[in-house]
């Protein structure tokens, strides 16, 4: 190879007829519009799977004879006239949000990655597909969104395995002008801003995606103005060592609110963001970046700029354990962000306060980037029902005196955008007998419940034997990769059987999503495995982690197991370079999607989603997104949700849990048909399944949820927060430093209230005295808890009453009265409490601040 002395562009030049393609290949709607991937693929079928399907690399490579025989072709014509004319009715027309009363906030939302297609490699796994799906589902509800990330020149890595089944990592040189993509420029320079990492200018470009109505701006540091370890802080997914994330995530956060006033000065945005979506804490330096303009350019003071920055922010957690957060050691953030404190008028030690427990008040030895997300965010959301209770269970600490259930931390449970997802088998049947617009309105899926028997399993089957023939060619490309002649993968030509029960399990190979979970009985999964009544065949695909040598051995674990036998190796397959096109032909294909993680651990899990909308009964553990739709009869369930401490036991039951599923019931179920061939209850099920999951599940249910619970009252508070020139955001700041310092006066000193024995619906006065001190009755309000205790006395689901002001004693004494009403019977209690209350706080409990009856600040 002989590097370029220098580099140039040449454009393809199409015909006036077929112009049109070069726009339709520029909008990833293309990814989520089956007759538009159709257009581009008959212009040169073959081409066009050598690209991987990619448009803009596929245009650029066809010749002119080529394309001027599609030019002639009036057919072909007049299929690219109807696919234009489509684009253009999808951006102009009014949709959801048009409708919307009052009109959405304007949302940028920031993501380390985004997984639109396979084609472009700007993401690793679940956390990026799941942010392009929220990006197609708000282009599809006409949000203005715009989306923010980084552009990785060698993306995430490509996997391949050796003769012993270890997993094999090559990372591919991505050419951005080979992508849909369109770098900005003036007069074709780049249109570049510079950041700071250390003491150095970091120069940074822009690249700008169409996802449909929505756009996403990716910015990248490799440019030759750069040093060169500056030019690669863009080079890798997730690569390289903590450092190198650190510089990720400055030009992340940083660097993409630069990138939004750029593309806002060149008309690139037509408008401004009024809220900041932080899609894990990955790009959460977004949120000290507003709080320095703030400081620099309003005039405010630090305490007031957080108060105004965050009420427009919405931090997203993903994450169900603390090791998944991203933590920075001292000295590296002292490096990198001494100067920017002091351009926020603070010392470096209040600025690493942000990311540190309260006790360690920025002495401590680590900056946490969760802990920093959540201080700075008006509103945190979990992404599933279970993972919200994890999610407040696990940051419980920053709000010490709160109960957990009240931890400002809410869910929002994850969905996928049905029109990328669901293969052209079930597409086909709902376009017959849903409303037009089922792939985003949850509304239109009432009918699901009306499809034939007879329509299900053609379409089921067909998927099937879609799936089977796409994992022979890539068990055979699998197998010439590792150098075996033709004679040697023939077995490939019989792999799998297009009628039998098929399982899928898809995902990071990671110790916590136990993928080997099926291995620890071999005999019973060789008895499946090899029965000839009623076969069962299951593919696997995944990836782990390039340092995770336990998620690699599990792979290989799996390998080693199918290899053993020619038996099992027909029946049993693992797929290497998992992407979302192999991810997408799996969900379309399999009968049953497994997911066994070890509860609670599985933030959300949307792999089982995805196969649900496709006609596949999901089997897993009821974790994540499961736990709350599973219905006893939608699909099946592994274990239960008592969570053991021993890891060893709950494997060993989940184990013995999945096989008594598999033997009893999946297999029976699938396999007992009637006289017409129709497994007639395993359809059923399958209907339960479309019928209860269906408009559950659609990204279009996630994004208006955002949106009316979230997006909307974040954006009305952040408004009349800093309206009158900031007067409120001062005022709130300054009520928290005086609130913070008289806090310790505060307390409850006596409860009057009656303990007699009480019938069902009887009213119980209470009266309650307390001593605020400095601080004045409209500064707090005092409330009652009660409802049924446990058998230790706590308060299981209580109800809150706020007790009304009864008149002042000396001393900064106050005595309140209220009355409840017991309404469950048995044992029956109450307490008191006192918390902060100012009418522009977002939640009650954002300042931690509780004085409880118990005389301390915790409930308990």
């Amino acid at each position: 190879m002989v590097k370029a002395l220098r580099t140039f562009r040449v454009r393809p030049t199409l015909p006036p007829r077929i112009a049109a393609l070069a726009k339709l290949g520029r909008n990833l709607r293309w990814a989520w519009e089956p007759s538009v991937q159709d257009l581009f693929r008959w212009t040169d079928p073959d081409l066009y799977e050598q690209v991987g399907g990619n448009p803009i690399a596929l245009l650029g490579r066809l010749s002119p004879d080529r394309l001027a025989a599609l030019s002639a072709d009036a057919t072909f014509v007049a299929r690219l006239v109807q696919a234009d004319e489509a684009l253009e009715r999808y951006l102009a027309e009014d949709r959801w949000a048009q409708s919307f009363d009052p009109r959405p906030p304007r949302v940028a939302y920031f993501s380390p990655e985004f997984g639109l297609t396979a084609a472009m490699q700007t993401y690793s796994g679940g956390l990026g597909v799941l942010a392009g799906d929220h990006l197609k589902a708000a282009s599809d509800l006409g949000l203005d969104l715009v989306g923010v990330g980084l552009l990785y020149r060698h993306g995430y890595f490509r996997q391949f395995l050796d003769a012993d089944g270890w997993q094999q990592e090559h990372y591919p040189d991505l050419n951005p002008h080979n992508l849909p993509l369109r770098r900005l420029e003036r007069d074709e320079v780049p249109v570049t801003f510079t950041i700071r990492l250390e003491d150095r200018a970091v120069v940074c470009q822009i690249w700008r995606a169409r996802v449909g109505r929505v756009p996403l701006l990716l910015v990248d540091t490799d440019l030759p103005e750069n040093a060169p370890q500056d030019r690669v802080v863009t080079d890798r997914l997730y690569g390289g060592d903590v450092e190198h994330r650190l510089r990720q995530e400055i030009v992340l956060g940083i660097g993409g609110m630069k990138a939004l006033d750029v593309a806002v000065e060149l008309g690139e945005l037509a408008w401004e963001p009024e809220l900041y979506h932080s899609n894990e804490g990955h790009a959460g330096f977004l949120q000290l970046e507003r709080i320095r303009r703030l400081v620099a350019g309003a005039g405010l003071e630090f305490p007031e700029a957080i108060e105004s920055a965050r009420a427009a922010v919405l931090f997203t957690t993903h994450t169900p354990v603390p090791a998944g957060i991203d933590v920075f050691p001292r000295e590296l953030m002292e490096r990198y962000f001494t100067a920017f404190a002091a351009e926020c008028g603070v010392d470096f030690q209040r600025l690493l306060a942000l990311g540190q427990p309260v006790e360690e008040g920025g002495a401590g030895p680590s900056f946490n980037m969760a802990v920093m997300a959540l201080r700075l965010s008006a509103a945190a959301n979990g992404v599933s029902r279970l993972h919200g209770q994890v999610a407040r269970a696990m940051f419980a600490g920053l709000w010490p005196g709160v109960p957990e259930a009240e931890i400002p931390i809410t869910h929002v449970t994850n969905g996928v955008h049905g029109a990328t997802w669901i293969g052209r088998e079930m597409r086909a049947v709902y376009d017959r007998h849903l409303a037009p617009d089922w792939t985003h309105n949850p509304d239109a899926w009432h009918r699901v419940g009306d499809i034939e028997d007879d329509a299900l399993w053609r379409a089921r089957a067909r998927a099937r034997e879609r799936l089977v023939g796409n994992l022979r060619t890539w068990v055979r490309a699998q197998s010439a990769r590792r150098g075996e002649g033709p004679a040697a993968t023939a077995w490939a030509d019989t792999l799998f059987d297009p009628d039998a029960l098929t399982i899928g399990f898809g995902r990071r190979f990671a110790e916590y999503k136990r993928g080997a979970l099926l291995l620890s009985q071999p005999d019973r999964l060789r008895a499946l495995l090899a029965a000839t009544d009623r076969p069962v065949q299951i593919v696997f695909a995944g990836k782990a982690h390039p340092r995770d040598d336990t998620g690699k051995n599990i792979i290989r674990e799996i390998v080693h197991f199918a290899q053993s036998d020619p038996v099992l190796r027909a029946r049993l397959v693992f797929i290497e370079d998992y992407d979302m096109d192999v991810a997408a032909a799996l969900y379309q294909g399999v009968d049953v999607w497994l997911n066994n993680p070890r509860r609670p651990y599985e933030a959300c899990g949307t792999s089982g989603e995805k196969a649900a909308l496709n006609g596949a009964l999901h089997c897993s553990t009821l974790d994540g997104w499961w736990d709350e739709f599973y219905d006893g009869a939608n699909g099946f369930a592994i274990g239960s949700t008592h969570d053991r401490l021993d890891e060893a036991q709950q494997d060993a039951a989940d184990a013995q849990s999945l096989f008594d599923l598999l033997e009893r019931t999946v297999v029976p179920l699938f396999y007992d048909r009637d006289e017409g061939g129709l497994p007639r209850e395993w359809l059923a099920r399958v209907r339960r399944s479309l019928v209860t999951l269906g408009p559950r599940v659609l990204a279009s249910r996630m994004v208006r949820e955002y949106t009316r619970q979230l997006y909307v009252p974040l954006a009305g508070h952040a408004d009349r927060l800093n309206a009158e020139d900031y007067r409120r955001v001062r005022e709130l700041a300054a009520w928290k430093r005086a609130t913070s310092a008289a806090w310790g006066e505060v307390r409850v000193e006596e409860v009057a209230g009656e303990q007699r024995v009480a019938q069902l619906g009887d009213k119980r006065d209470v009266e309650v005295t307390v001593r605020l001190g400095s601080l004045a009755p409209a500064d707090v309000k005092v409330e009652v808890l009660h409802g049924p205790v446990t058998a230790d006395g706590q308060l299981r689901t209580p109800e809150i009453l706020e007790v009304a002001p009864a008149g002042e004693e000396a001393g900064g004494r106050y005595r309140y009265r209220g009355t409840f009403r017991c309404g469950l019977s048995g044992e029956y209690g109450f307490t008191v409490r006192v918390v902060p209350s100012h009418p522009d706080q977002y939640h009650w409990a954002e300042t931690g601040l509780v004085a409880w009856a118990n005389g301390t600040g915790a409930p308990h």
